[in-house]
């Protein structure tokens, strides 16, 4: 009876291991323009960074569902200049390849519009000194694509192109082939090829990476095409009316890769919307499958839309080492060179702007805090200010920081801030103010900054605040940790991407700053902690 028992609950075990579903969006916040690839047993996915570093996260799962962070691709200096880049330039589109053991990253560098490819045989460790294309500077959205011994480089420059390179060198071999331009919509990107059943696949967004964005899909017996539609583009899309209610919009730039079970997945970006089609954190990373049956074309998830819950067997669970709640700043030893980021030993999620002067930022001068040094460029600049940050995952949260103010200097400036953009962030300021500390919010507006309130604080010691109701954004200070004050608040659509533009989403980040060039202050943040 025992044995029977136990052979009930292991069936009923695996049988809720492949049947759960799972929520999207399996990786919340902002996590533009998925690619993803399988590695044996194990998937692999990056993401588009444009002007944060380091660039190009690298996430590891067992199941699609389950990511757990375990590295950048571009964590040097010399791999990637992102000099005064903003939200609209910097890392675009990164697509992830792996071909007889090595692993592929490649991408394009905004305003450059250079194409380059990295590569390693360990994508936790450190990746490779760029491979430039050195024939085409196109526009973006490049992959590669691997047949025998053979590599190919695709990219959309105009209209969607490949052609033979030398792996090695990135140079080209052979002609470059058009393969045309789309279906009509606008800005064809994000263009992939997979070959099965003896087709070519080309699937493809369109629509601009708004509401309009959708999938299609094309096929042909040679590589070169000519490419036919698929009669029921588009695969993927929520610009319809039947989904015109949905908090989930703009849907595309997707990936597929296939299970080792055989079952098919896409992979793509989306955003949540905070209110009326407005979104805030930015394109993030959704999950659908696939039904692929032999010779046919693919559907999404039966009807090429995707939920928040979705109902459908997946692969067996395997839990991953998600971002921790409470972040405490103990040095992560890494093998990695002094010229990497990695050298500075911030846990996997957090990024700085631009290419940051690593000496400003160490774990390692008081154990168990992060030391900020301030630098003369601010956050309201376009360049490299002291600044760490990780992603808002959600709308309705609560961000607090631990800090100590007992060293700011005379005009020195640190905080905590909900970064959309230079021009376009909601902070707690604490300020040295001719010896006195005053904490007070600032309201960043495109021209506009403003002071709802100040308040001279009475120690050393002080939490520093931000929480989000999906209407208004609020900002606080405690010395308590538990009596806070309500500084200010602001409405969430002067941060959303439809309000200023660009392509990121909202960074809660910690930064320190000042008006005085020899000023030799800083601030130690003990913790932060995003519920």
């Amino acid at each position: 009876m025992k044995k029977i028992s136990l052979t009930l609950l292991l069936l009923l075990s695996i049988s809720t291991a492949f049947a759960q579903g799972f929520k999207n969006p399996v990786l919340p916040g902002f996590h533009a323009d998925p690619s993803v690839c399988r590695a044996g047993d194990d998937f692999y996915l990056v993401n588009s960074t444009f002007q944060y570093f380091p660039g190009v996260p690298i996430f590891h799962s067992k199941d699609l569902v389950n990511w757990e962070q375990v590295g950048n691709c571009l964590t040097r200096s010399s791999q990637v200049d992102l000099s005064r880049t903003d939200g609209n330039g910097g890392i675009y589109a990164p697509t992830i390849r792996y071909n007889n053991g090595r692993f592929y990253m490649v991408t394009t560098v905004y305003p450059s519009r250079r194409h380059f490819y990295v590569w390693t045989d360990d994508p936790k460790g450190e990746w490779s000194e760029p491979i430039v294309i050195p024939f085409d500077v196109g526009s973006c959205d490049p992959t590669l694509y691997f047949e025998d011994d053979k590599t190919y480089f695709l990219w959309k420059n105009g209209d969607i192109k490949i052609c033979e390179i030398d792996v090695e060198t990135g140079k080209q071999i052979g002609d470059i082939h058009h393969l045309g331009t789309g279906l009509g919509g606008r800005y064809p990107e994000g263009p992939h090829i997979y070959k099965k059943d003896g087709y070519y696949y080309l699937m493809l967004a369109e629509g601009g990476t708004e509401h309009g964005h959708h999938v299609n899909i094309l096929r042909s017996h040679s590589l070169f095409g000519p490419y036919e539609p698929n009669p029921a583009n588009p695969i993927l899309s929520h610009f319809s009316m039947a989904m015109q209610n949905s908090n989930i919009q703009g849907l595309g730039h997707a990936d597929l890769v296939q299970a080792s079970d055989s079952s098919w997945w896409m992979i793509c970006l989306g955003y949540r919307t905070s209110g009326y089609l407005q979104h805030v954190m930015g394109r993030e990373t959704f999950l659908a499958p696939v039904e692929w049956k032999s010779g046919e074309w693919p559907i999404v998830n039966g009807d090429g839309t995707i939920a928040v819950d979705m109902k459908c067997k997946t692969l067996p669970q395997v839990p991953m080492q998600g971002y921790p709640e409470r972040e405490e700043f103990d040095f992560t030893e890494r093998n990695a060179p002094t010229t990497s980021y990695a050298s500075i030993g911030l846990p996997m999620g957090w990024h700085s702007l631009c290419n940051p002067i690593y000496a400003n930022y160490s774990l390692k001068s008081r154990r168990g805090y992060l030391r900020l040094k301030p630098t003369t460029t601010t956050i309201d600049q376009t360049a490299s200010p002291t600044f760490v940050a990780r992603r808002q995952t959600e709308l309705n949260f609560t961000a607090t920081a631990s800090v100590d103010l007992s060293h700011l200097a005379e005009g020195m400036q640190a905080g905590i801030t909900a970064y959309a953009a230079p021009l376009n962030h909601y902070d707690v300021v604490a300020e040295n103010r001719k010896g006195q500390i005053v904490i007070k919010s600032n309201i960043r507006i495109g021209q506009m900054s403003s002071t709802m309130k100040e308040q001279v604080l009475n120690s050393k010691q002080a939490y520093l605040r931000i929480t989000s109701d999906r209407d208004f954004y609020y900002l606080y200070v405690s010395t308590d940790n538990s009596d806070y004050t309500l500084l200010g608040k602001m409405e969430y659509r002067y941060l959303s991407t439809e309000t200023i533009g660009g392509f990121t989403g909202v960074m809660l980040g910690l930064f320190a700053q000042t008006s005085n060039p020899s000023d030799n202050g800083y601030v130690d943040i003990d913790w932060f902690n995003y519920k």
